[in-house]
């Protein structure tokens, strides 16, 4: 009988076995040394193929050593997608953080038939516990942010796009930024140098007009694209699908080979020796243009062929190069060094594709090796077409005599033989600059070392103008490096020198000491826009630069200029008791002060007497730039000595905050914040105001209620109201909506609406919401813990916007979750519709951060905004709070549009809480339409804690 169940149970195994969706065995993790900047993860993956759109998998053992199974479905119910699953240990006790990277294309491992021309290879991942993985944008490769808890082991599902995966890495963040920042100027130099080769060889081509121009212009071309197209230029440049990617990756290899036939079939001079090299040479011509029509329509094809083609024209190439230079022939001899480098290139390549060399540095590296090559063929080509001129002796020496005389006449001679490509200077300006006897001496591009950064550009262009149009005359200012580091300026004066086949032979003038000049004229400069005591930048140089941060703001979002304009409090006071020495001394002092608060990109100024303005680029989040603010209001404060006496300073200082709605003036927004520092200036100095319309017509007791609204919290004025929310299903209580009264002492009870602006401007309003918070979990613990009810009591708390953009909303929430102990999902965050949608992608991660502390969330006032479909599907709210406007057009006969909005939101997962209901006609009819709960006149006003308490059968507080 054992034996018999035995057997029945391992088919039953069997049959279930077989019955279920794709499963994987338990993998072996991967330890996650923070100290490692990469870890390769390729060898640690294990791959699957599914059956259906669901995989199971056993996760990589715990810290508790136990396996757990976890279900994951694709993204598209019906599909067979291709799975990889690998598990990551954190054995530290603090969070590790890795950017999980899989490039879209490899040339490493890429192969020669049939090639991978690369592919989004990472649908989505799924971690078996722990913070979701978050995808990073990314142009060149799937990169997800991995967040490691401390002592944790983590199985990660990734849904695959494709069914190859080359490369899999986890970075740390920082070196990974470094990596890209580093090939990215690599590739930027390689890219810059192919460009000006290719230019180069077509100005050329255009000048000679020889056949081998042409060619290698092409050739120089074609390494442009396809260096464009290899290291992602191209694509950002005119962002493509991943289809036509593929398309123009292999087309530009086949082009790639193209241009290398044509240009070794033009150097040579093939059809000089056999007339069957021009027919072995056309057709293989149109083979690769085949190639290139094929590439539209299959890119691995046509990639392949291009691929072994080049290999083909190096070695084949090869074989005639030393053929032709063992019988003499020049050309070929010239071509020897240049061609031995290609062959080694193809070898290289060859041994990338094929994975042989799995660096990630070779592919960059043989796109260098590439322009390399094509720049020895430049110089080869050069050197073949103008090779043997030169100047008569007779002509060179009417050129020395006229050195000679300038020599005499204290002039520094400065000669540039152009068919040599050697400067000659007269040793005096060596000397001046400290410098080696025959540094400045040698080819045109050596001056480029010594030249001023900012003056490189102006001389090669004027040098290259002179030499293109044959004719006129130079004059051009440029500053050279000294051996101690210093500038010095010089200016030429030269003139070309034309040979008898109209091409220029020589450029030869002479170079002056300006250096007096020029440092006169940038003073005089410097003082027109720049204050004569501080050094700081003056009212004019301020707008010129304001209105610059604000074109550039215009054009980019992520720039929030913002003006602070700081008035000294009473500096006339202390010039008229300690002397206008003092008030100097002061100002200087100041000016230094604050200029250690800036970064680069701000700008300080003194726009009058006493006062300072500051344009502030570095900081755009308001409670930053209030935080600014008051630092600089604290370095005001801090007293000045001068003749041992102390200064007492403050500071009235106006902010204009950047608003990007509004297409404001550089005068007006000094003006308005001129107009704020006025308003502090009038309230007693040595305060911070934020510019608002309202102060140019300002209440006079807008300053009492700010101050009374300090204090407030202090004296216990502020008191939390709830308004119930009833189920309308029994008419039972199902939660509450908290909000903020303010029992004034003189004015008595005050609403939001007539202090919540003022709270705004001065920042209270943080303090105001975390109060709000705290009060609302407090209670809902009171009452969760008297009632025991299915589902449980809630409770909503309306956060403003402030909050909402601040980090800390999260740690608030957290912590009065955790302190109170409500249940997870019942303290729900309210916040507007208009409110999410102003920044759509930061709310969709602050709400899920929220939802995954325990808050439920609850999207107020829908339908009166602005909001997306596409937007609402990814915001994670469980509730949605309809406005009280549709419930109004449901009395008048029109639920249309509020049954539609119940429908949507069911269908999102949501419930509806209908707001405004003022009948029992319309709480029934609410409920036919499907609302799940609904708060209004007809079921109560706001009402204190102890009538909440009383409602909901809690016993209220002790005394």
């Amino acid at each position: 009988m054992r034996i018999v169940s035995f057997a029945i149970t391992l088919l039953l195994a069997i049959f279930l076995g077989l019955a279920l969706p794709s499963t994987g065995w338990a993998v072996e993790s991967v330890r996650v040394d923070p100290k490692m900047k990469a870890i390769d993860l390729t060898p640690a993956i294990e791959r699957y193929n599914s059956d259906g759109d669901e995989i199971r998998i056993s996760t990589a053992p715990g810290r508790d050593g136990i396996v757990r199974r976890i279900a994951v479905k694709a993204r598209e119910a019906g599909t067979r997608p291709d799975w990889i699953v690998f598990a990551l240990t954190n054995d530290t006790d603090e969070q590790v953080d890795r950017l999980l990277v899989a490039p879209h294309f490899r040339l490493t491992g890429s192969g020669v038939l049939w090639p991978d021309l690369g592919a989004t290879r990472i649908a989505a991942i799924t971690a078996s516990q722990g913070i979701r993985p978050d995808r990073d944008d990314s142009e060149d490769a799937d990169i997800f942010l991995i967040t490691l808890d401390p002592g944790t082991t983590v199985t990660f599902v990734a849904e695959l796009r494709s069914n190859n995966l080359p490369q899999l890495h986890l970075w740390d963040a920082n070196a990974y930024k470094d990596r890209v920042n580093g090939l990215t100027l690599y590739k930027g130099i390689i890219i810059g140098i192919a460009g000006l080769l290719a230019l180069f060889l077509t100005i050329v081509f255009v000048v000679k007009g020889a056949l081998i121009f042409p060619a290698a212009a092409a050739l120089a071309w074609a390494v442009l694209a396809y260096a464009c197209i290899d290291f992602g230029f191209f694509q950002r440049v005119f962002p493509i699908s991943e289809a036509t990617e593929q398309i123009y990756r292999a087309g530009a290899e086949a082009v790639l080979s193209a241009t290398l036939l044509v240009f070794l079939f033009a150097y040579l001079n093939l059809n000089r020796w056999h007339v069957r090299y021009s027919h072995v040479t056309a057709f293989w011509l149109l083979f690769l243009g085949a190639m290139v029509a094929l590439a539209i329509v299959d890119p691995p094809v046509a990639s392949g062929v291009a691929r072994m083609s080049i290999a083909a024209v190096a070695g084949i190439g090869f074989v005639l190069v030393i053929h032709l230079a063992t019988h003499g022939y020049d050309r070929a001899v010239m071509l020897v060094p240049t061609w031995l480098l290609l062959v080694a290139w193809v070898a290289a390549a060859s041994f990338t594709v094929v994975g042989q060399l799995s660096s990630d540095l070779v592919p960059p590296a043989l796109v260098g090796g590439l322009v390399l090559v094509v720049m020895l063929i430049g110089f080869t080509v050069m050197q073949h077409a103008f090779a043997g001129g030169a100047f008569t002796r007779g002509f060179v020496n009417d050129t020395e005599r006229r050195a000679l005389a300038l020599t005499g006449a204290g002039d520094i001679v400065f000669d540039w033989d152009v068919v040599s490509d050697n400067i000659f200077v007269s040793p005096e300006v060596e000397h001046q600059l400290g410098l080696k006897r025959g540094s400045l001496e040698g080819p045109a591009s050596a001056w480029l070392d010594l030249i001023h950064p900012f003056d490189k550009d102006r001389y090669r262009l004027a040098l290259d103008a002179v030499i293109e149009q044959r004719r006129g005359r130079l004059t051009q200012d440029f500053r050279l490096r000294s051996s101690s580091g210093a500038h010095h300026w010089f200016r030429l004066k030269a003139r070309p020198v034309i040979g008898s086949d109209g091409e220029v032979l020589r450029i030869v003038g002479t170079l002056s000491d300006v250096m007096d000049s020029k440092t006169a004229e940038e003073r005089l400069l410097y003082d027109a826009v720049h204050d004569n005591l501080t050094s700081l930048p003056n009212r004019q140089l301020f707008y010129d630069r304001l209105e610059a941060a604000l074109t550039f703001a215009s054009q980019d979002d992520s720039l929030r200029p913002t003006v602070l304009v700081i008035d000294i409090d009473k500096l006339k006071d202390a010039n008229a008791t300690a002397g206008y020495a003092a008030g100097d001394s002061v100002l200087l002092t100041l000016s230094r002060r604050l200029s250690r608060l800036l970064k680069p990109q701000d700008t300080l100024a003194r726009i009058s007497g006493d006062e300072f303005a500051i344009i502030l680029l570095s900081e755009r989040e308001p409670d930053r730039i209030i935080s600014f603010a008051d630092m600089v209001r604290r370095v005001v404060t801090t007293p000045f000595t001068y003749a041992d006496r102390e200064i007492f300073l403050t500071a009235s200082i106006g902010i204009a905050l950047h608003d990007p709605q509004i297409a404001a003036r550089r005068e007006e927004v000094l003006r308005n914040a001129e107009i704020a520092m006025a308003h502090a200036r009038r309230h007693g100095g040595d305060r911070i105001e934020v510019f608002r319309p309202t102060m140019r017509s300002d209440r006079s007791d807008h300053f009492t209620m700010e101050t009374d609204l300090r204090h407030a919290l202090e004296r216990n004025e502020m008191k939390v109201l709830f308004k119930p929310i009833v189920r309308l299903e029994d008419r039972t209580i199902a939660g509450f909506e908290s909000m903020l009264r303010w029992d004034h002492p003189r004015l008595g009870r005050i609403g939001p609406e007539d202090f919540m602006s003022i709270a705004e401007e001065t920042g209270l309003i943080i303090k105001l919401s975390v109060f709000l918070l705290e009060q609302t979990g407090y209670e809902l613990a009171a009452w969760q813990n008297a009632l025991e009810v299915e589902p449980p009591i809630f409770a909503s708390v309306n956060m403003s916007s402030h909050h909402l953009l601040r980090h800390d909303l999260l740690q608030d929430v957290k912590s009065v979750i955790t302190r109170a102990g409500v249940i997870p999902g019942t303290l729900k965050i309210e916040m507007t519709e208009s409110l999410v949608m102003e920044n759509p992608e930061y709310s969709a991660q602050m709400l899920a951060r929220l939802r995954d502390l325990g808050a439920g969330l609850s999207l107020d006032d829908f339908g009166t905004g602005y909001s997306a479909l596409s937007y609402l599907q990814r915001f994670p709210f469980d509730t949605i709070k309809v406005d009280e406007s549709f419930v109004r057009l449901m009395a008048s006969g029109k639920p249309v549009i509020l049954r539609s909005i119940v429908k949507m939101a069911h269908e999102l997962g949501m419930e509806i809480v209908a707001e405004g209901a003022e009948s029992e006609s319309e709480a029934i009819e609410l409920y036919q339409l499907g609302c799940e709960y609904a708060q209004g006149p007809v079921f109560g006003e706001p009402m204190s804690t102890l009538q909440a308490r009383q409602l909901v059968g809690a016993a209220p507080a002790a005394a």
